[in-house]
């Protein structure tokens, strides 16, 4: 019972200790004349409260006395939040049994809830690795494009101190072509300037 209906079976009880006859509804009279059997009753009889509060207080009372609520086609349903889910019962309460099979109900769902979290975490955690090792590829394949790789400088052919190699191709104006023509054109001039003088005929005997 609610604080509220307590106090008015005090004050009734007052009432008749001093020889007073309070009025009462048929209402209220048929609220103590026999409890409720569910809570679809209970309710009935707490929206007849003459206040907000003290229909409040009986609902919350009928909340606390059944668990189960009616179904239309008949029985009762019990809802357990912590499963979200609802089972089938027989009456306004879920017997033992009942009961018993509605804790092994929350153990299994306690336990595939674990396993679920479980696969949930691995899987997580083997994405973000997946994730690492991307950005570590596309990090290294950037340093790899900002870095210049080396050219092999070309070799220089070596024709000044030694002889050019037959039939090897010659660069026009290069020293290396010029320098015959140079050194026959300096031959015909030394010739110019210092003629041979002739032989001198062998005296005869």
């Amino acid at each position: 019972m609610s604080s509220v209906i307590a106090w008015r079976r005090a004050a009734l009880l007052a009432a008749a200790s001093a020889g007073l006859v309070l009025p009462m509804s048929h209402g209220h009279a048929q609220w103590w004349k026999r409890a409720p059997i569910d809570f679809e009753e209970c309710a009935d009889a707490a929206e007849k409260s003459a206040t907000k509060a003290e229909k409040t207080a009986a609902l919350a009372d009928c909340n606390a006395k059944f668990a189960g609520r009616r179904k239309a086609g008949g029985g009762y349903t019990y809802y357990d939040f912590l499963q979200d889910r609802t089972f089938d019962i027989a009456g306004p309460n879920p017997t033992p049994e009942e009961q018993k099979k509605i804790d092994q109900s929350y153990t299994t769902y306690l336990a595939n809830e674990r396993r679920k979290n479980a696969v949930a975490e691995v899987t997580a955690r083997q994405q973000l690795e997946q994730q690492e090792q991307q950005l570590q590829r596309i990090a290294l394949r950037s340093e790899a494009e900002r870095v210049p790789v080396p050219v092999e400088r070309p070799k220089v052919q070596q024709t000044v101190g030694g002889p050019r190699p037959k039939g090897a191709a010659c660069t026009k104006g290069s020293f290396s072509c010029e320098w015959p023509r140079l050194s026959e054109g300096l031959n015909e001039l030394k010739k110019l300037f210092n003629p041979t003088t002739p032989s001198k005929p062998a005296k005869k005997g």
